[in-house]
């Protein structure tokens, strides 16, 4: 389901796409061996250094985060699967084989398993905490709401500052309005960056592509993590329609729900249907494989890529397919593309005009 602009509008875009793509197919095979013995650590705009982890450049291709001044790794772990479960042991390990790999970016959110994700990476960013870019997000539209969240979220992961505080979700204009006005979150992470507790701010979404759009054509961001994968081009498309706006403000973008745990997967067979999200229910196993999935994401020219893992050799193999990136050309894309119309439901269950039809 093709959405918005005319056939020229889309004709601008994908070329933009493409010089982008090619700009990053261009940096994509640089490990360590292409850059100088010992990279010089980032700084942010107050001259504070940021998180180090030099493993990375060893580990995979690294790409500038926007703006930013750090330099992130293709592939980063995301703070949900294992990680926002009870099972502390597991997730603290998973975590910590992530930096041992040289992993230098880990997302969560103060809603992820009722915070049990923060409280996860907590003990090991006890002692960790400048290896690796951090950040966390608000699902509170208020300024008063957000500042609580932020409370508990350094409480959790047992720091003092995070590298970026992001809005969770962000799908409607009723959102953005909120977030907006007088009392809302963004007061509490323009404060939140003023203090020096965040240094850098963000929004987040896998809704609504033109919602984001305007985000952050009203309000410079520093970081955008949007969520697509080989189906995003038959629902709303973010490719289409956020990414090149993203580009063109030099942005810090991290992709997200690359194989929408699992889902996307043709190793992945459905459990019964009453074992199920609704909003996720399927009897259809997926499409395509986990490095399919990655490289997909991977050729996208975005700063890096989120997933969470339910063990430490699902992050093993992630490391592993990403220090093996090779970029996908235009006519491998649109095959996947092609392979994934079939399971666009359950690759984009979280995409307007999909959950939506679950709500009702």
């Amino acid at each position: 389901m093709a959405q918005g602009g005319n056939s020229q509008n889309q004709l601008d875009r994908r070329a933009f796409i493409g010089a982008a793509m090619a700009v990053a197919s261009a940096t994509a095979g640089r490990t360590a061996s292409a850059l100088p013995e010992s990279s010089p650590i980032g700084k942010d705009s107050k001259g504070r250094p940021l998180p180090y982890n030099p493993r990375i450049f060893e580990a995979m291709p690294t790409r500038n985060l926007g703006q930013t001044g750090h330099r992130v790794g293709i592939f980063s772990l995301g703070g949900q699967a294992v990680i926002e479960t009870s099972d502390r042991d597991v997730a603290e390990a998973v975590v910590n084989k992530a930096i041992d790999l040289g992993v230098n970016y880990i997302d969560t959110a103060s809603s992820y398993g009722g915070g049990k994700s923060e409280q996860n990476i907590g003990p090991v960013m006890k002692h960790r905490r400048g290896e690796v870019y951090l950040a966390s997000k608000t699902h509170d539209r208020s300024y008063d709401g957000s500042m609580r969240l932020l409370e508990t979220s350094l409480k959790r992961l047992q720091t003092d500052h995070l590298d970026c505080w992001q809005l969770h979700n962000v799908q409607t204009k009723q959102h953005t309005d909120q977030i907006f006005a007088k009392d809302g979150a963004i007061k509490a992470l323009e404060k939140a960056r003023d203090e020096g507790i965040v240094r850098f701010l963000g929004i987040t979404g896998h809704y609504d592509p033109f919602i984001l759009a305007e985000a952050i054509n009203r309000y410079p961001f520093d970081t955008l993590l949007m969520a697509f994968n080989a189906a995003d081009k038959h629902q709303y498309s973010f490719i289409d329609h956020l990414l090149p706006v993203a580009l063109e403000k030099k942005i810090g973008i991290i992709g997200m729900k690359v194989a929408t745990r699992g889902r996307m997967l043709s190793t992945w067979t459905p459990p019964p249907l009453s074992e199920q999200p609704t909003r996720m229910a399927t009897r259809k196993p997926g499409a395509i494989t986990m490095r399919e999935s990655l490289f997909y994401n991977f050729s996208v020219p975005v700063s890096t890529n989120i997933a969470g893992c339910d063990n430490v050799q699902q992050i093993e193999e992630n490391v592993k397919t990403a220090s093996e990136f090779t970029p996908y050309n235009d006519a491998v894309m649109a095959r996947l593309e092609a392979r994934c119309k079939s399971i666009v439901n359950q690759g984009l269950y979280f995409r307007k005009g999909i959950i939506d039809r679950v709500k009702s």
